[in-house]
């Protein structure tokens, strides 16, 4: 047992706090998805412009996690956590301020930006505020927190919407996080403590802005080109994503001959686990865009109302559930399950898919429930599955950040996603294609997505999984030594 006294005296209390603000975060990377009907009509944005608030949030956070770490670990994680969550309540309230889409955007990206500073810090924090004996029970929470943003986004979206509060459309979708936010800030403020690394790494700038090109120049072309007629050079700013990876991979590697931590360590893409990891997971979580399909056809098509919507998304959450009780005990069997999730989802997308034709006028949510289950138990299936297999696949002395690699893909994926399926479910929208072609192309690329993440999933190593125990720092020390 470890001496209790040492540690944070207030430590559930301020731990509740920290929860209550990281649950508002992942509330409100999913609660604007049934919005989006809402915002197009109110703000008269356009199907680019609609996909822009959702993956310029994504694109934020991903490219601002692993450098906001190390901001933490550096100046101190309760300071980072609370300039993140000022950050966030300020930009809530812009975004719900917004009079044009461009307002929204810039404010969802500057949102992303903030999230990025909050979640980063949660579970460092979480390790230096509990001793060992409760950090099991406070991560398993933390767990189901996670969990439960991404089903409850939706709902309090919808609830909102419907309720249409003091006649504000959905802008109290944004301002909820305003009051909440505040309490959060004053929260942290008196029961939380300080910490910080004793050695922290230091930020890599470099790498920061060429990850961020990157990505740009992935999503740009993708959301944009259709909107522009796909002109010439959208496919020259297609084409220097590579470039611009294999800059950062050169880039990457002049940093670690330096002797400092780079933001993507170049060695990692020699391991068969983190390559595997890291193509499965962007593929895997592209899928999860088939939420942009449904919510905006249930209502634009189908008469749903926001809150009808999102109820209609609850069975894939429940799919969830039921499979994560067996999830600790399946976690060995490692690949396998991995590529079983993937065409899990694929089989619970295209029943899905034939519900929404079969019944057509009549499409009720029941008619989705089947479909989402499967789903749902393919998402358990794989999502968890791929960070354990990286880290019990991958030397110790890379576990951590083969980890943190694979946790930035799968934002990338959903990002990427977004772009991906949004740009060809609203170009046959916009095309008057009708609004099953509609619906059969988009929810069909989510379904090839799925397809396509089984054989990548195929590239992480197989064998059961055994988790080795983390290296000591003189062991660290000489592996990294040795690694250079």
């Amino acid at each position: 047992m470890s001496d209790q006294a040492s540690y944070n005296p207030r430590r559930w209390a301020a731990f509740v706090v920290i929860m209550s603000a990281t649950l508002m975060d992942l509330i409100d990377t999913t609660v604007i998805t049934v919005a989006l009907p809402s915002l197009r009509d109110d703000l008269d944005a356009s199907s680019a412009q609609l996909e822009w608030s959702l993956a310029g949030y994504t694109l934020a956070f991903a490219s601002g996690m692993v450098t906001a770490s190390r901001l933490g670990d550096r100046y101190g994680r309760r300071r980072v956590f609370q300039l993140g969550l000022a950050a966030f309540v300020v930009t809530s309230a812009v975004a719900g301020l917004s009079t044009g889409p461009e307002m929204l955007i810039a404010a969802r990206v500057a949102q992303g930006a903030a999230a990025a500073l909050m979640v980063p810090q949660v579970l460092a924090m979480l390790r230096a505020e509990f001793p060992p004996e409760e950090q099991s029970r406070a991560t398993t929470i933390y767990g189901l927190v996670f969990a439960t943003g991404g089903v409850a986004g939706p709902l309090v979206g919808g609830f909102l919407l419907d309720a249409n509060l003091f006649d504000l459309g959905w802008r109290p979708i944004f301002f909820v996080n305003v009051p909440i936010g505040i309490a959060a800030m004053i929260g942290v403020a008196l029961l939380s403590r300080e910490s910080r690394a004793e050695h922290a790494d230091s930020a890599d700038a470099g790498g920061l802005v060429l990850v961020t090109l990157a990505l740009l120049a992935l999503l740009y072309p993708l959301i944009e080109g259709r909107v522009l007629g796909w002109p010439w050079w959208i496919f020259v700013i297609l084409a220097a994503c590579p470039l611009l990876l294999w800059l950062l991979v050169r880039y990457e590697n002049g940093v670690v001959r330096q002797g400092r931590a780079p933001l993507v360590d170049p060695r990692l893409l020699r391991l068969r686990a983190a390559v595997g990891g890291l193509s499965a997971s962007i593929l895997f979580f592209a899928g999860a865009a088939y939420t942009l399909v449904l919510t905006v056809h249930l209502q634009s098509a189908a008469g749903f109302s926001p809150l009808e919507a999102a109820v209609a998304l609850v069975p894939a959450a429940v799919g969830v559930g039921l499979f994560t009780p067996l999830a600790t005990r399946t976690r060995p069997i490692g690949r396998p399950l991995a590529v079983a999730g993937s065409l899990v989802m694929a089989a619970g997308m295209s029943l899905v898919l034939g519900g929404i034709l079969v019944f057509d006028d009549d499409l009720s949510t029941w008619h989705l429930a089947p479909g989402l289950l499967i789903a749902g138990l393919g998402m358990s299936m794989t999502s968890g599955i791929l960070v354990s297999t990286v880290m019990a696949k991958t030397p110790p002395h890379h576990a951590g950040a083969a980890a943190g690699l694979v946790s930035t893909a799968i934002q990338i994926g959903v990002a990427a996603g977004i772009a991906i399926v949004g740009t060809v479910y609203f170009e046959l929208v916009e095309r008057g294609h009708g609004e099953t072609t509609s619906v059969v192309g988009g929810l069909g690329t989510v379904i090839v997505l799925y397809l396509l993440a089984a054989p990548a999933a195929l590239i992480l190593p197989g064998g059961r999984l055994d988790f080795a125990p983390a290296p000591d720092a003189d062991e660290k020390a000489a592996a990294t030594a040795a690694d250079r």
